[in-house]
């Protein structure tokens, strides 16, 4: 089992920054590739960025890029998003998620068997 705790969500102004952290407790943080998604109010979870155990593979959803980064730390057994020049329809619970199925990476939720409570972001216009 893998559990897993998102924190630093919270107000931010369009075109302003936040760091989401999300640090994980259970076996071999490297052993997992760990994802960052999203859930805007009324729609479905979304992809936003994903990284491989290792650290070296980083995927990004196209509307990201440029100006998220994914991160991890696995001596804290940590895994960060950085996020900048944020838009008010970034709004969002944003969850991490850890994956063992592939090490490398995946941008598929089914791919993920463990995830945290979320974190909530609002951007404000």
């Amino acid at each position: 089992q893998v559990q897993l705790v998102e924190s630093g969500g919270g107000l931010v102004q369009a075109g302003g920054s936040l760091r989401l952290a999300c640090t994980a407790s259970g076996r071999t943080f490297s052993n997992y590739a760990m994802g960052w998604f999203r859930r805007a109010p009324g729609k479905e979870r979304d992809f936003v960025a994903t990284i491989s155990g290792g650290g070296l593979r980083k995927y990004y959803a196209d509307s990201v890029k440029g100006r998220f980064t994914i991160s991890r730390d696995n001596a804290k057994n940590t895994v960060y998003l950085q996020m900048n020049s944020l838009k008010p329809e970034e709004t969002a619970d944003y969850y991490c998620a850890a994956s063992a199925r592939t090490n490398f990476g995946s941008s598929t939720e089914g791919d993920y068997a463990y995830w945290g409570q979320g974190t909530q972001v609002t951007v404000s216009s």
